[in-house]
């Protein structure tokens, strides 16, 4: 009975975590409903939402260890992976320090969230969450139950009290980059990397610690950002059902099939669809098994339709509502709106280049097709849009409430999510509360994990923003060269690198920062860099080591990770040249928001 007791407390955590998210779907639309008929709505409602956010960031992110789900960058060495591990919990436990300390100075402010419910007992879901995830990460390191208990508690008890007798200390930087260095090697999580660096710096100058418990606060609970989980909700529940077969078909339909017509359709439909599931791993996981059959069967070869879903499911990111689109607008500042409609035809000139420089669409690279090939039909494609309108109207859901006023990021992203729900369980009778669950709690250990880099990545930007690296990187780059169309071909091969390099959350938190100041000083709009930037980091999808693509691709199609990383490269190629194309015509990332502003006017 215990024994049961113990093991439903510790799968807890994917269960606090979906309540958490349900209940941030169903409060906005509680608050959009109860405005006009009763004048009012929930007490401080959006900050209630934003706070239901770090519970679920925090549960969430513990549930996503529990299933392996934690970004790593791999290890280099297999044979010391307890010890990565082991160190990975030592820096989890001065976190878990920090954030204790941050409850403490917050708990004494005694302010009120609502309803009488002190803001503290959220942000106390921290410091528990911390030492959770680090007693979790500590257990790792054993085989045997006792040596994983006493693993358990030593690393996370051994960084508390590093920090407890050193915290407000200088010490010395390069012990910790070298610590840093091994766990990163031993395969350590890239949150405790990132937070372990950030920790360092501060210690560095005798900063107190709690400073980056508060950076993690700030991200976790900022106003746009309960649109990010929400948005990945909608687009999961949508791969969960049959609402790709449906998208598929219509597309299928739209391009007139055969050979070049089923090739444009995967492409665009995996654009789609990743820029609503918000993680092109999940495309590749929902419609691989979909789109390589329905290659293969008009003749494609397999390699090249592999490479084919694998790349295009990259693309997404530039469209809406793709979550990394918003994270860049919360981080630079920009409306959310606008970068919707600026990713909108630099999209469509990523989708070209694929397509066009990748030589997909080169009849010489198609075998002889297997079937007959379908002409474009009217009535087929009518038959298939209107078995498909439920799907077919989720992007105006999404879009339209936002763009029209009628609801904020966060509403818009609620409703989008209760419509993909209404309408796959109802309409289609696809979803029942089985997969409803299972979609929420994907959803928290996705958003979780992510969460954990971005307060990490926080820290560590707020750090260098304070030390003036971005100024100083302004006038170093400006001393090199004057030339604004170099520093933009400078600017892309450094954004392909870091891409290749780092998780995207954790380049938009860190990279944005620092390089916005330096592309604004060569007359670059926030809004262009933007595209610019996450332009480059879908070649990032594409190359190892933090190119996940390859890797979903290579466990969905049972191929060597070499060989798929060997058929992307033409890819990689057509959209560095989509990249340069969108980096030189800033028309084509500002035409579109300039057009909407005018008529607005």
């Amino acid at each position: 009975m215990m024994g049961r007791f113990f093991r439903g407390l510790m799968q807890a955590d994917a269960g606090l975590a979906s309540l958490a998210l349900a209940l941030m779907a169903l409060i906005p639309l509680v608050e959009i409903l109860s405005r006009p008929m009763m004048g009012k709505g929930i007490d401080n409602a959006p900050v209630v939402v934003q706070h239901l956010g770090l519970l679920m960031a925090m549960a969430g992110a513990i549930a996503a260890e529990r299933f392996g789900h934690l970004t790593s960058l791999g290890v280099v060495l297999p044979r010391f992976y307890p010890l990565g591990q082991f160190g990975a919990a030592a820096v989890g436990g001065v976190l878990t320090w920090a954030s204790a300390q941050l409850v403490i100075s917050e708990s004494s402010a005694e302010q009120i969230l609502a309803y009488g419910i002190p803001v503290w007992w959220f942000q106390a879901a921290m410091p528990v969450g911390f030492a959770i995830l680090s007693m979790k990460l500590g257990a790792r390191c054993g085989q045997t139950g006792l040596v994983k208990w006493v693993c358990a508690i030593a690393a996370p008890v051994l960084g508390a009290c590093l920090a407890f007798y050193w915290d407000g200390e200088a010490l010395p930087l390069w012990p910790w980059l070298f610590f840093l260095g091994v766990l990163l090697a031993f395969g350590a999580p890239i949150f405790t990397i990132l937070g372990g660096l950030a920790l360092a710096l501060f210690w560095q100058d005798g900063l107190p610690l709690a400073s980056i418990a508060l950076s993690h606060y700030q991200i976790t609970v900022n106003p746009s950002l309960p649109a990010l989980p929400l948005f990945t909700l909608a687009g999961l529940i949508f791969a969960a059902t049959g609402a790709a077969q449906r998208l598929g078909a219509v597309f299928v339909d739209l391009f007139g099939g055969g050979q070049t017509g089923t090739v444009i359709a995967a492409t665009v439909l995996c654009s789609c669809f990743t820029a609503f599931t918000g993680g092109s791993g999940v495309t590749i996981l929902a419609l691989g098994g979909l789109l390589l059959p329905l290659l293969q069967g008009v003749g494609y070869p397999q390699r090249k339709s592999i490479s084919l879903v694998t790349s295009a499911s990259a693309l997404g990111v530039l469209l809406a509502p793709s979550v990394p689109l918003i994270m860049y607008a919360i981080i630079a500042r920009v409306p959310i709106n606008t970068m919707f409609l600026a990713g909108l035809v630099p999209a469509i000139v990523m989708v070209g280049c694929l397509l066009i420089f990748g030589g997909y669409l080169r009849r010489g690279s198609v075998e002889a097709p297997t079937t007959k090939q379908a002409q474009f039909s009217m009535s087929r494609l009518k038959s298939s849009a209107w078995h498909a309108k439920w799907e077919l109207l989720a992007p105006v859901v999404a879009i339209g409430s936002l763009g029209s006023g009628f609801a904020t990021p966060t509403e818009s992203a609620a409703l989008t999510a209760i419509y993909a729900v209404l309408t796959q369980a109802f309409a289609h009778r696809e979803l029942d509360g089985k997969k409803l669950g299972e979609c929420l709690s994907q959803t928290t250990q996705i958003i979780g994990g992510v969460m954990l880099i971005l307060g990490m990545a926080l820290g560590l930007t707020n750090y260098l923003v304070d030390a003036g690296i971005p100024d100083l990187a302004t006038d170093w780059v400006q001393s090199v060269t004057q030339n604004k169309w170099l520093f933009l071909l400078a600017l892309n091969v450094f954004l392909f690198a870091a891409g290749a390099l780092m998780e995207i959350y954790a380049a938009i938190v860190v990279l944005v920062p620092l390089l916005l100041p330096l592309a604004i000083s060569y007359g670059i709009d926030p809004v262009h860099f933007g595209i610019i930037f996450l332009a480059n980091m879908e070649m990032g999808f594409l190359c190892p080591p933090a190119g996940m693509n390859i890797y979903f691709a290579s466990a969905v199609f049972k191929q060597p990770i070499r060989t798929v990383a060997i058929s992307v490269a033409p890819a990689l190629g057509a959209i560095f040249v989509g990249t340069l194309l969108i980096s030189w015509l800033p028309l084509l990332a500002l035409g579109l928001p300039n057009c909407v502003a005018s008529f607005m006017r």
